[in-house]
């Protein structure tokens, strides 16, 4: 199987978007086949967004108004979506290490 290669945009993405998958509150996980639906996209206010306890720079998030970042992610079997409104995480998705966490990521105090 070739190794998948992301761009910066799109791994940066995925990592977040693994982070939602964390969260009940943010995703639904499917009992049968262990992929995970992220149902609530978060919305920046100002310059930053909050994923669970951590906040991150909006322009960190870019890439979940990005149409084509997640046309890429499904393209190589890293998930399924329904662009704007929700995207499925597969097994693959889930899985597949980023080695990312943005440089802005931080404990949000509010």
């Amino acid at each position: 199987m070739p190794k998948i290669k992301l761009n910066k945009l799109q791994a940066r993405t995925l990592a977040l978007f693994q982070e939602l998958a964390r969260h009940p509150e943010t995703a639904m996980t499917d009992p049968e086949t262990g992929e995970v639906t992220i149902t609530q996209m978060p919305h920046a206010h100002g310059d930053h967004m909050h994923l669970g306890d951590l906040v991150i720079s909006a322009r960190d998030a870019s890439g979940f108004t990005n149409e084509a970042v997640w046309i890429a992610l499904e393209r190589k079997g890293l998930a399924r979506g329904a662009f704007p409104l929700s995207i499925t995480l597969t097994e693959a998705g889930l899985s597949f290490d980023t080695g990312l966490l943005p440089p802005t990521v931080q404990k949000s105090d509010h």
